[in-house]
């Protein structure tokens, strides 16, 4: 079955679109933020423009299913599935910063096909689809297109917190030790800017297919790749490590000092 792109990647902007508006309101707003299972945080924002985003998609794509963060699955049997992250970064959301985004996804089986990474304060957006250059646009200057970088001691390096590392901080460190610099911060705006040339490497763990189904499209029509700790595709029941690098080259050197 060919998948029409373009009537997907309109239905991802058309989702994009309205989780903004939701968001914009509430930004650096008084907004209560409440603890899931996992410990971290939600709010009144995410919710609203997960639900927004599934009434676009609903109607737009009826064949899809959806998959989003705060309100689980629907159509599980689709072939074409949605997968949502509302906002990317709730804890840069709750304080102000604008370094979270809203992500959309479609993946064809266990494929991301398309992908976007939406900043809706800032007005930046990254737009991909498999086999095409991604898309950017924003105010804030960029050209989509990462730099070469085959030597690990000149990578600027980022993940966004260390605790999410837990027991596998220690390999983080040997990576970094081996790099010109690291960064904390910066959610799945790290890697629009990563496909912006800003950024070489990003490393991180527990991530689930939300956070990283709509980067992988982004990273790869910039230039540069998206795969797990071992080199292969991420997975939606894989372990949730990743490793994104501006230059392919570069993924050998960062595999062996993770290992």
């Amino acid at each position: 079955m060919s998948i029409d792109l373009d009537r997907y990647v309109a239905a991802a902007v058309a989702a994009a679109d309205a989780a903004g508006a939701v968001i914009r309101q509430f930004f650096r707003g008084s907004v209560a933020a409440d603890l899931k299972p996992d410990q971290s945080p939600v709010t009144v924002a995410d919710r609203d423009a997960e639900q927004a985003m599934r009434a676009i998609l609903t109607r737009s794509c009826p064949e899809c299913g959806i998959l989003g963060e705060e309100f689980g699955l629907q159509r599980p049997q689709a072939r074409l599935r949605w997968v949502l992250d509302p906002i990317d970064g709730t804890r840069a959301f709750i304080t102000g910063r604008p370094t979270f985004g809203s992500l959309v996804a479609l993946l064809d089986g266990d494929t991301p096909v398309v992908g976007l990474i939406d900043q809706p304060v800032t007005k930046e957006r990254w737009i991909a689809a498999a086999g095409r250059p991604t898309a950017f646009r924003g105010p804030l200057g960029g050209q989509i297109g990462t730099r070469p970088c085959a030597d690990l001691a000149q990578a600027e390096l980022s993940a966004t917190s260390p605790e999410m590392f837990a027991a596998d901080l220690p390999r983080f460190h040997r990576l970094a030790a081996r790099t010109r610099r690291k960064y904390w911060g910066g959610d799945c705006y790290a890697y629009g800017l990563l496909a912006l040339g800003q950024i070489d490497v990003i490393v991180e763990c527990d991530l689930k297919p939300w956070d990283w189904a709509a980067l992988l499209p982004v990273i790869a029509g910039a230039g540069g790749s998206l795969t797990d700790w071992q080199g292969n595709p991420p997975r939606s029941d894989g372990d949730g490590r990743v490793i994104a690098v501006g230059d392919p080259g570069l993924l050998p050197a960062v595999i062996a000092a993770l290992r």
